[in-house]
């Protein structure tokens, strides 16, 4: 698979986002381990968690500690495998989502989800969505602290604007390394955050890049540009949707969710589709952007 870069590493140009196998609706695990194993077969090497990916109160890290299993129990070599991790989110146990962006918080939670990962510095670590109780730059003080003390080795964000960008690569003496933020055909608000993300060097991580969960299943049937080329290219909507945003810019690293092998090996495919011109174009005037969906 074609390689990009977050920060001075080297990763697969699609990535697999663990949230839809600890959520609600989650399966069972031996499909979720086989999910993952299957994406490490197809070469992705970079993996989305979070703390906050998991269905019950009782359960924070359950998406990170599924990855940590999963890595442990596959066959091949995995020193290569970026794990990308979050905080700043919680999940009360009700369905609902909250934010804690305090400094103390987040370096407990960065240490317990190193600890969950078994690793002694995480890859990636993201401030998963701005408190508005906490100035942000509080929040980002805390990633630059852990950032400096090695409890993490890169340090990014997440559901940002163009403000928090700069200010959060300021605060971090210009090495922030990513930006993940939600885009898709459905939802492209985030066009010029991604951009801004070029100019700058920076990766940019479109979560829920199919549009999420309850969407992906329909990108043809919701965009009929994706459909037609679809159809004349003899692939899939979702591949086509993948490689649309991959010729956005070469910071751009989809990571698509997934809960069952199919799936991640399917979107795996759209880092070989190499689009036109003519067909970037329309696909883009084809996309509008609508409501947020997912965290």
């Amino acid at each position: 698979m074609q390689q990009r870069t977050i920060g001075d590493v080297a990763v697969s140009a699609l990535g697999l986002g663990g949230m839809p196998m600890s959520i609600e609706g989650r399966p069972d695990e031996d499909r979720s381990i086989a999910t993952i194993h299957a994406a490490l077969d197809a070469g992705v090497t970079l993996i989305d968690t979070a703390d906050a990916y998991h269905r019950d109160a009782n359960e924070v890290g359950h998406n990170e500690e599924l990855i940590a299993r999963a890595l442990r129990s596959y066959g091949g070599d995995t020193s290569g495998v970026l794990v990308a991790t979050k905080g700043g989110h919680l999940r009360p146990g009700d369905g609902s989502w909250t934010k804690n962006g305090r400094p103390e918080y987040l370096r407990q939670a960065a240490k317990a989800s190193a600890a969950r990962l078994g690793v002694e510095a995480i890859g990636l670590y993201q401030f998963h969505r701005p408190d508005p109780e906490v100035p942000y730059a509080e929040s980002i003080g805390a990633i630059r602290d852990l950032l400096d003390e090695g409890v993490i080795r890169m340090a990014g964000i997440s559901n940002a604007d163009v403000a928090q960008i700069d200010e959060a690569n300021d605060i971090l003496g210009g090495r922030l390394v990513s930006v993940q933020n939600q885009f898709s055909p459905a939802f492209r608000s985030s066009l010029g955050e991604l951009q801004h993300c070029a100019d700058l060097g920076i990766a940019f991580l479109p979560w829920s890049p199919l549009g999420g969960i309850s969407r992906a299943r329909a990108v043809g049937e919701n965009h009929g540009a994706f459909q037609r080329v679809a159809d004349a290219r003899g692939v899939s909507p979702q591949q086509v949707a993948l490689a649309w945003e991959l010729a956005l810019a070469p910071v751009v690293i989809p990571i698509p969710g997934a809960s069952r092998p199919a799936s991640i090996q399917d979107s795996v495919r759209a880092a070989d589709l190499e689009l036109t011109a003519d067909e970037i174009a329309a696909l883009s005037d084809e996309a509008a952007p609508v409501g947020e969906a997912a965290q």
